[in-house]
């Protein structure tokens, strides 16, 4: 059994805001600073914050968090940044998912569970900037706690060295915990962001990991923290680079058509999608990932 960790669980929730607002202010930036190029005629976007709230089946509050999206930017035609913090207790069918996915006995027992994190996903007005996915979090229960997130690029017109440069940057923030760390979540994204029926990835790949809990939760909690440091170095500079390339209608369509390979990903195949929902989040904060405008040929 693990105790309740209340001053780990507050440091968690606490950082996760923390990045939110780093990255909130950093897009926003690229908004102001686009002044050339297409649509840089525009207003500058900015994101719009309402707060979330989780109810439980008694109607006693069990959480909520900051849903801030942008939409119709100069840079970004739809990109959600939110946090949560939920607690309550699992309904039957997360428990069920939860204890064969974990392997935790005594769910059934004793329910519980609190999490935290941020989730990202951002979409492009220009299609030669790629589409980007980021989320770490904290998941605890009676039973057993653990880390999870990671990030992945999702360009619908690659550049390798755009994709060089996301997982070289990637890579140099999670050397420090072990060099074999960098190679095993690559690996790992490259399994999870997979479309079976599509029999391809969805994107250029990044790093993933779930499930963690090595039993020393300072050095467990290093370690998103990473995860969420490294994703504003990886992905501005890039569209820095692209946000100001010529596009055309052929363009278009095909980053419409590769955003319907990522909404049937996160319609079909996510975790956190599943998780939110099952759990009683608010629908529109955990369908925020879905793009604006998607096509299917």
């Amino acid at each position: 059994m693990t105790n309740d960790l209340a001053p780990q669980k507050t440091r968690a929730a606490a950082w996760f805001r923390e990045l939110r607002d780093q990255i909130v202010a950093a897009f926003e930036g690229l908004e102001d600073s686009h002044t050339t190029g297409p649509l840089s005629d525009m207003a500058p976007g900015r994101f719009e914050v309402t707060e979330t709230k989780r109810k439980s089946d008694d109607g006693s509050d069990a959480g909520g968090g900051l849903m801030s999206v942008m939409r119709g930017g100069r840079v970004f035609e739809k990109v959600g940044v939110n946090v949560s913090t939920v607690y309550g207790t699992l309904a039957p069918r997360a428990q069920a998912a939860m204890a064969a996915r974990k392997g935790i006995p005594g769910m059934d027992a004793d329910p519980r569970f609190w999490a935290s994190g941020i989730s990202l996903v951002a979409h492009m007005q220009n299609p030669h900037a790629p589409a980007v996915h980021m989320n770490t979090r904290m998941f605890w229960t009676p039973q057993a706690w653990w880390f999870g997130g990671g990030s992945d690029l999702n360009p619908c017109i690659e550049y390798a060295e755009d994709t060089a440069h996301f997982h070289a940057t990637q890579k140099a923030h999670l050397d420090p915990h072990g060099t074999d760390l960098y190679p095993r979540l690559k690996a790992w994204a490259d399994e999870y962001f997979y479309i079976p029926h599509r029999n391809r990835a969805r994107g250029v790949g990044g790093i993933f990991m779930d499930d963690h809990n090595t039993g020393d939760w300072e050095a467990d909690f290093a370690l998103p923290q990473d995860i969420g440091r490294a994703f504003l170095p990886a992905f501005v500079p890039l569209i820095e680079k692209r946000r100001a390339t010529p596009w055309d209608d052929a363009d278009k369509d095909t980053q419409l058509v590769h955003r319907g390979l990522y909404a049937e990903y996160n319609l079909v195949y996510d975790r956190g999608t599943k998780f939110g929902l099952e759990t009683g989040h608010d629908a529109n904060a955990v369908l925020m990932s879905l793009p604006p405008m998607a096509k299917w040929v």
